[in-house]
Parts: structure tokens; C-alpha cells; sequence
């Protein structure tokens, strides 16, 4: 169990190796992973940014099996199908999600997709697709809340089409080029650390402001 775990949380770094075992099966397990990142609100661990990237890297070098006009509506309805689970899943817990702690669903991360709402409205199930951990919660809330589905698709669709297709395709762009080839395993990491920065960044400004109002509280 824990070696398939490690697999799902590494795939995007050893997408290579993957490929040159599984071929078009490949294009399977990539549906899985991005279904269950997206799909399921217990899983906003698994890559996303990452491996779309990655993916679209690994299409571009010669000799491999993957195509890229394949990957693209693929992989689009792979999110699509994903934001309908989580949403209709919200939509079926409800509030009660509130009201204690589950093991499984983090409240923090409950917190942090309100607050994305606060901010965007609807449209953060757009501008949360580029925010790990947030992409995965944004659906599930918009179910818990009372966002009509006709909306909630609208958004969905715009926000999946963006997120896979500018992903892809800057993997695709910079997989030709000979740097990232050569150092493909660097590169990966470095979309890992940027895809993280939104919620650090977000930490830490609220952090701040907590710090600001407790001090203009005390004077």
C-alpha cells in the first residue's frame, strides 16, 4: 500500500519511466490521478499543476507515445468529471460538514476555499484552479453552499479548459526544449515549489493582517 501511495505522489517525477513501461495505458493512469485530485476532497494531495506539466514535457520528446492533441480533451474531462464528484458530493453532505471535525476533510482547507470565495465568488472555481489544495475544495464548497449547477458548470468548464490546456501546452513548449530535457527532473521540481507559493504567500499575508489588527486593537 505504501509503495502505490508513493507511486501516485510521485508520478509526475517519474513520468518517463511510466511511459516507457505502460505506453498507452499511461493515458489511464494519468485520467485516475487527475480524476481523484480534483474529484475526490480527501485527496488534494495528489500533483496537478505538476503533472499536467509534465505530461505535456514527456508528449513533446521524440519517440514516445503520447499525443498531445489526445492529452487535451482527455485530461479536460478527466477535471470536469472530477469537479462534478466533489461538487455533488458537497451538495450531498451539506452543512453538516461544518459542524465537527471529520479525519479526512481538513477544516483549514475549508477555511482557506471560503475565503477564496469571499474574495472571487464564482469565479474562484477558476481562480482556485491554479491554487493546490484549493482547486480540490473549490467544487465540494460550491455543492455545501447554494451555487445553482448551471453556474457552477459554467465556471468549470472555463476554469478546467484553462488550467489543462495552459499547463499542457507550456509542458509541451519548454519539453523541446534541449535544457529541460536534460534536466527534466529539475524542472519538475521547480513547478512543485512555484504551485505551492499561492498558499504560502496567502499564510503569510494573513498572518500579517492578524498581527496588524491585534496591534491597532491594543492602541
Amino acid at each position: 500500500m505504501t509503495e502505490i501511495i508513493s507511486f501516485f505522489l510521485q508520478i509526475d517525477q517519474h513520468l518517463v519511466d511510466l511511459v516507457t513501461k505502460y505506453e498507452n495505458w499511461t493515458y489511464l493512469i494519468l485520467f485516475t490521478v487527475l480524476f481523484l485530485e480534483t474529484g475526490v476532497v480527501v485527496t488534494p494531495f495528489l500533483p496537478g499543476d505538476s503533472l499536467l506539466f509534465a505530461t505535456g514535457a514527456v508528449a513533446a520528446m521524440d519517440g514516445n507515445p503520447l499525443n498531445i492533441y489526445l492529452l487535451l480533451p482527455l485530461l479536460f474531462v478527466a477535471v470536469l468529471a472530477g469537479d462534478h464528484s466533489n461538487f455533488f458530493i458537497g451538495n450531498f453532505i451539506g452543512h453538516k460538514v461544518y459542524e465537527k471535525d471529520y479525519k479526512l476533510i481538513k477544516k483549514k482547507h475549508l477555511a482557506k476555499t471560503h475565503e477564496f470565495y469571499e474574495r472571487w465568488g464564482g469565479a474562484t472555481l477558476i481562480a482556485a484552479r491554479f491554487v493546490p489544495i484549493v482547486r480540490t475544495f473549490a467544487p465540494f464548497v460550491a455543492g455545501v453552499g447554494t451555487m445553482t449547477y448551471l453556474r457552477f458548470l459554467k465556471f468549470c468548464l472555463i476554469g478546467g479548459a484553462l488550467w489543462v490546456s495552459s499547463m499542457l501546452l507550456s509542458g509541451y513548449f519548454f519539453g523541446q526544449m534541449k535544457f529541460v530535457q536534460d534536466n527534466f527532473g529539475m524542472v519538475i521540481v521547480a513547478i512543485l515549489v512555484i504551485s505551492t507559493m499561492p498558499p504560502v504567500i496567502g499564510v503569510v499575508r494573513a498572518r500579517i493582517k492578524n498581527r496588524k489588527n491585534k496591534a491597532n486593537s491594543q492602541s
